[in-house]
């Protein structure tokens, strides 16, 4: 008997309003469903083939009646398919059509299912660039567990049908292919009880079969954990307010302890109480020293404070520690974060709606008011419309203490919480189409706005197409389609006038965006045109640009094109209708990965073509060869478990980078790192090596760290100059940080050393740096070593820079975008991507570089792993010319002393692809970075997240850049894919320039981090709540995830630089994640209790219902204590999302589920609004009493 189910997903012409298909029953033998837009197959639909067949499929309408009958269209789908198969099927059509055509481009994948409905095979046909299958083998052990996990393969394509040997194939392709490896699958040991904890994971390749991760489950020793508790909570000024106490240590086994070791043996161990909530987390640094962050917790179950490391390690936490070091959170009634102290900061406070949205916002700098912007008592506000969507924000006066503003908008009426469209107001010069009804009414200016639905009066007008693609109307007196609920227009003020940037998005009639047009603040504009294919990706875009509504017109036109995948092949580039310039053509190997990539010039006659490889674990290994550079302007290696042996260097495996090898064309010389770390990861030293002079100690620079991640010591050297038996010293520094040591922030640099003055840090050997001073937000002002002082604005962005005699003035909208720099005589504008001097258009940025408008070339830059920019070259007649290179300490600070180049002059993106600023600072967007000292200059604004304020990429800036200044990120380079574990979807985290998160079918901008852009009901962050709302919203998107979706970005029991899925205790309602090894995983512990914890209310997973029916189930287990575990073990697979309905579990009716164990135990629930409810429990003797008692109870 088997079952088959066919799916055909296309999209129609026309865009018809249809009455969506739901089936919730088995359907009649021999019958169809069709419908254009979906078909839900909910709980309760199922067929058995023994009758007859069903087919069910997108598309079919008729088109002289449509939305009322569907003509239903027969294809023999099993034509290539054994009969002897349970499958599913699916096409998604790349072109539109209106029946089911196998002739038509589409993308078509079968999955195929054993006995047990479990999936056995995934085939992807003729998914690859050679047309063949992409197979997945998916085998279990003898207790039915999915313990290996094989790499995909491709394989001769069999048209869609079950592919045979498919392990043969797959050992026999990665033994080959520049691969080499003869272990292409993952291991997972599992514990022997029904809660099948991971006991230990080896990942694919040979080189990890003796580097498993290991996890351990255990109870703690006594004295093993601090005992930190909270004094009675008192409610002054309506808020939580408790001190911290120290309470001895718990005793045996009150705690459960958690530990992973990875690869290279870095453990992290997790203590919890029994209510789940995590009380310390400890990372080993070695035999004798751990780096413990303890969570404290108020009698409401609320985080209270956060002790990290530097704080704990002393035997007890002082007063100046708790102020200087230590996280402060305080609760209102509703348990809303209202205030918090982060160390190095004055207190910030919220003000919330009924809806708990925030309306108001400030810092301690706000609060005192700041220079020329606004005066003390001043707030950062936001309002909504009914529809929870964020209006407007600005900046508004109000001395009543928070508890009373708080306490005026609880009792302010339900139609005044909001702000609608048809309202009138002049403010910052701007006509604000809103009311002003919600609290504040009383505003001093307004620097944003959003509008929704419609478009505001003097939108520029759109005709009725856009590139031959049909506009939606914001009207549906002409269609049954509009605008309605999408973002229509965007206005941004500048922070220091009165100046704005007004952006506008139009769609297609299926609600894809196709133009945006934005009018800049200097009266120019940039218009974009996309023409986008029937699935949705771009063939081609139109840009037109002004700088000034008086200046000269700019057009660009990019062409894309596309494999049979819709894998993007080649990229092409034309300004002003000139030639038609490949930027880039992607050749790819059977995995999907690009092998070969041709940049500039033609596609017969590219300037370079670069060669990517890639190991087991998909890693990039090389960009071309460094040891036969050939033709070839750059190339570099990185090892990571197989370091070169002329080099110093360990092996590493848990993702960490051994060795990076380079050579560039400009004197073919063979340079290397070699790496070394600590147990947290942290880099301690880069030992610099060259084919020249091997190991003398040129550019080499070796750091230490405190408990908290603040660098301790700084050691850099420089090339060793003629006539000098050694590399100058440039710096041999000490770091001294406030209260005495006790503190985050840098107080003074001190050389200890023979420190170069003029090559290095400006300090002369044995002098001592004089005191670096910050703001009340922990911005540093003044850093007199350097002759510098910053002013700040109301982001924390630096509004002037000024350096000994020369001053720098930024102008920035209240987005956090720069939009100029004016620098002595020059002034620079930052014009969506187009830069300009003193008006002049020197630049804008391509896919692949840039294109230098004053001398009509293009420029391409090779950049690494870590999108630095190492080298750019343009075509020079018939060849090409280098004219620039850049390589760098560990760090960023640029190598001094060999292949100079003049480069371009306007073009100052270096490292990480930042613009270095002439203080030598590097701008990441929301903070500058200081590469000779390592650091940060101002508090992160994610804090929490690391608990590092101004620590530079987690201290391993080999691993991981920062694309937005706010929180350090795997590399382009470095994919990683999440999925979820119980419906197979995934999370794709693409890291870059232009990083996304893609959940749901939603995309995230990551600039924005983690914030709720997947729920209406959220802030807009273009404003200062960005410091509030863009950690809450990463709160909220973890609990959504975790408790909801079954998605989560870190475990709390992370170590090092490789997550795979990770285990739960048997308290732990964690969510089991699974990573595709197809990259490294962001290996940090970013989403810790904190976020857990700060400002939420409780949530349950499990939800026990009806107590006497669940009193009878379980008189059943009475004296059978084997069916009371089984059941119980059933109720953690539950938690973990293992057996969620429909998955392994059946149907008994009415959207109840039963769950069986191997022996006999069965589990009834169901989906409820805060969880799984839990309905009853029976085994095989009274299964159908039960049965009837919990039909009957929810009837």
């Amino acid at each position: 008997m088997y079952k088959k189910l066919y799916i055909s997903i296309g999209l129609l012409w026309g865009m018809h309003h249809y009455g969506q298909v739901v089936l919730t029953s088995p359907p009649a033998p021999n019958t169809e469903v069709a419908d254009p837009q979906s078909i839900r197959m909910l709980p309760g639909f199922k067929f058995n083939s023994v009758n007859g067949t069903f087919r069910a499929y997108i598309g079919g309408s008729n088109p002289n009646n449509p939305g009322n009958t569907y003509t239903p269209i027969t294809v023999d789908y099993s034509a290539n398919i054994s009969n002897t198969e349970n499958y599913v099927y699916t096409r998604q059509y790349l072109v539109p059509t209106e029946v089911s055509n196998g002739s038509l481009q589409q993308i078509q994948s079968v999955q195929f299912f054993d006995g047990l409905g479990r999936p056995k095979q995934s085939v992807s046909i003729k998914s690859t660039p050679t047309g063949k299958d992409m197979v997945t083998h998916i085998p279990y052990d003898g207790f039915g567990r999915q313990v290996d996990s094989w790499l995909p393969v491709p394989m001769a394509s069999q048209s869609g049908n079950i592919q045979t040997g498919v392990e043969g194939a797959v050992n026999a392709y990665y033994q080959s292919n520049g691969i080499n490896d003869s272990f292409p699958f993952s291991h997972e040991n599992l514990e022997n009880s029904p809660l099948d904890r991971i006991l230990s994971q080896k990942n694919p390749g040979a080189d990890w079969q003796n580097k498993p991760v290991v996890f351990g489950y255990d109870t703690n020793t006594a004295g093993e954990v601090k005992k930190y508790t909270t004094t009675v909570t008192n409610w002054a000024d309506g808020v939580t307010s408790s001190e911290l106490l120290l309470s001895g240590t718990y005793g045996e086994a009150q705690l459960y302890k958690n530990t992973v070791t990875d690869e290279d043996n870095n453990k992290t161990i997790e203590f919890k109480n029994g209510k789940g909530q995590t009380l310390l987390v400890r990372k080993v640094i070695n035999a004798s020293e751990n780096a413990d962050t303890y969570y404290v917790y108020n009698e409401y179950d609320q985080l209270a404070i956060v002790v990290p490391p530097l704080a704990s390690a002393s035997s007890s936490v002082s007063a100046s520690a708790l102020e200087h070091l230590c996280y402060h959170y305080k609760y209102d009634g509703r348990s809303r974060l209202v205030e918090k102290k982060l160390p190095g900061k004055g207190w910030e406070q919220m003000v919330y709606n009924k809806k708990d949205q925030v309306i108001l916002y400030r810092d301690t700098v706000l609060k005192n008011g700041i220079t020329n912007f606004t005066a003390d008592q001043s707030w950062n506000f936001t309002k909504y419309d009914q529809f929870g969507r964020v209006t407007y924000t600005g900046i508004s006066r109000d001395g009543t203490p928070r508890q009373n503003i708080q306490n005026y908008v609880d009792n302010q009426a339900a139609n005044v919480s909001y702000e609608a469209r048809g309202g009138s107001f002049d403010l910052s010069g701007m006509n604000i189409e809103y009311g002003n009804v919600s609290y504040p009414t009383s505003i001093d200016k307004i620097l944003t706005v959003s509008y929704y639905d419609t478009y505001p009066q003097g939108a520029p007008a759109v005709s009725a197409t856009i590139l031959g693609q049909e506009v939606l109307p914001q009207s549906t007196q002409s269609s049954n389609v509009s605008t309605k609920s999408l973002s229509t227009a965007s206005y941004v003020k500048n922070i220091d006038n009165d100046s704005w940037t007004k952006s506008y998005t139009y769609y297609d009639k299926k609600g894809r965006a196709i133009s945006t047009y934005s009018v800049n603040h200097l009266g120019g504009y940039t218009k974009t045109e996309s023409f986008l294919k029937f699935s949705g990706v771009l063939e081609y875009t139109l840009t037109e640009h002004k700088r000034a509504a008086d200046a000269t017109k700019v057009n660009i036109k990019e062409t894309f094109e596309y494999d049979h995948q819709e894998r993007l092949v080649r990229h092409w580039n034309e300004v002003n209708g000139g030639v038609k310039e490949l930027l880039a053509e992607n050749l790819y190997n059977d995995l999907g990965q690009v092998q070969t990539k041709n940049v500039g010039n033609t596609t017969g006659s590219p300037l370079q073509s670069v060669k990517y490889a890639y190991n087991i674990r998909g890693w990039l290994t090389k960009l071309n060869e460094p040891s036969n550079l050939q033709n070839k302007l750059f190339a570099y290696e990185l090892r990571y478990s197989k370091p070169d042996s002329q080099f110093s260097g360990s092996a590493r495996y848990n993702g960490n980078i051994s060795q990076m090898s380079w050579i560039t064309q400009s004197d073919a010389v063979l340079r290397n790192y070699s790496y070394e770390y600590d147990g947290l990861n942290r880099l301690k030293e880069g030992r610099f090596w060259d084919a020249m002079n091997l190991d003398r100690g040129e550019y080499h620079e070796q750091l230490t760290y405190d408990l908290n991640g603040n660098i301790k010591s700084l050691l850099r050297r420089g090339k060793q100059l003629p006539g000098y038996t050694a590399p100058e010293v440039m710096d041999d520094l000490e770091y001294h940080y406030e209260n005495g040591e006790q503190s985050n922030k840098l107080a003074y640099l001190k050389e200890v050393g023979t420190g170069n003055a003029l090559s290095g840090y400006p300090l002369s050997s044995g002098s001592t740096g004089s005191t670096i001073s910050y703001d009340l937000n922990g911005n540093m002002t003044v850093q007199q070593d350097k002759g510098i002082s910053i002013q700040y604005n109301y982001l924390n962005l630096p509004g002037k820079v000024t350096q000994n005699t020369k001053v720098t003035d930024y102008t920035y909208r209240a987005d956090g975008v720069k939009v100029r720099k004016l620098f002595g005589t020059e002034t620079t504008d930052y014009l969506d991507g187009f830069q300009y001097e003193n008006g002049t258009l020197k630049f804008f940025p391509t896919a692949e570089g840039y294109f230098n408008f004053e001398t009509g070339k293009y420029v391409y830059n090779y950049t690494d792993h870590l999108g630095n920019t190492r080298l750019s070259y343009f075509k020079n007649g018939s060849g090409v010319e280098i004219i620039d290179e850049s390589n760098y300490y560990p760090f960023g600070l640029k190598h001094e002393g060999y292949n100079v180049l003049s480069g371009n002059p306007a073009y100052k993106y270096k490292y990480n692809g930042k613009e270095l600023q002439e203080s030598g600072m590097y701008d990441y967007g929301a903070r500058f970075y200081m590469p000779e000292i390592g650091r940060w200059g101002v508090h992160d604004p994610l804090s929490e997240t690391t608990l590092q304020p101004y620590s530079y990429a987690d201290n391993n800036p080999i691993f991981y850049n920062d694309p937005t200044g706010m929180i350090a990120q795997q590399p382009e380079a470095i994919a990683t894919i999440y999925k979820n574990k119980r419906t197979g979807e995934e999370v794709n985290v693409n890291d870059g320039v232009n990083e996304t998160v893609l959940v749901n079918g939603y995309d995230f901008a990551k600039a924005k981090t983690y914030a709720k852009y997947y729920n209406y009901d959220t802030a807009n962050l273009n404003d200062k709540n960005t410091n509030y709302e863009v950690n809450q919203g990463y709160i909220d998107f973890y609990y959504s995830t975790r408790y909801g979706d079954g998605f989560s970005f870190a475990s709390l029991l992370d170590s090092g630089p490789d997550k795979h899925r990770m285990p739960t205790s048997d308290s732990d309602n964690m969510i089991l994640l699974e990573m595709p090894d197809i990259g490294r995983g962001p290996l940090k512990s970013t989403l810790r209790s904190l976020e857990r914890q700060a400002g939420r209310k409780s949530m349950k997973w499990l939800v026990k219902k009806d107590t006497k029916l669940l009193k009878f189930a379980k008189d059943t287990f009475k004296g059978n204590d084997l069916l009371r575990k089984e059941s119980n073990g059933l109720i953690e697979q539950l938690m973990r999302g293992d057996m969620s309905p429909g998955i392994g579990t059946k149907n008994i009716g009415k959207n109840i589920f039963e769950a069986r164990s191997k022996g006999g135990a069965r589990v009834y629930f169901r989906n409820g609004t805060n969880g799984i409810e839990i309905l009853g429990y029976s085994h095989k003797g009274n299964q159908q009493q039960v049965i009837n008692r919990i039909l009957e109870k929810y009837r």
